[in-house]
């Protein structure tokens, strides 16, 4: 892996983890279909990050389930 990807990985991850924050505020705030929204958003990003860190481009659209199901045997059994 090269470190080009290695930072994209953490760049997706530190977008997660910001949406995760709005998430947490919108719940707070009786937000709920923002704050699942949000939530959609972080799982999305944190996926394309483990596609990155395997070495797959990630998909330029929302749904990466079948490109994970796809590639699945580069991810270690537990994930």
């Amino acid at each position: 892996m090269n470190l080009n990807n290695i930072e994209m990985c953490k760049s997706y991850l530190n977008e997660a983890k910001l949406r995760l924050k709005t998430a947490i505020t919108a719940f707070r705030d009786g937000e709920y279909a923002y704050c699942i929204r949000q939530c959609q958003e972080a799982v999305e990003l944190s996926l394309k990050a483990a596609l990155r860190l395997v070495g797959i481009e990630p998909p330029n659209w929302h749904d990466v389930g079948p490109v994970l199901r796809e590639e699945r045997e580069r991810f270690p059994q537990w994930f």
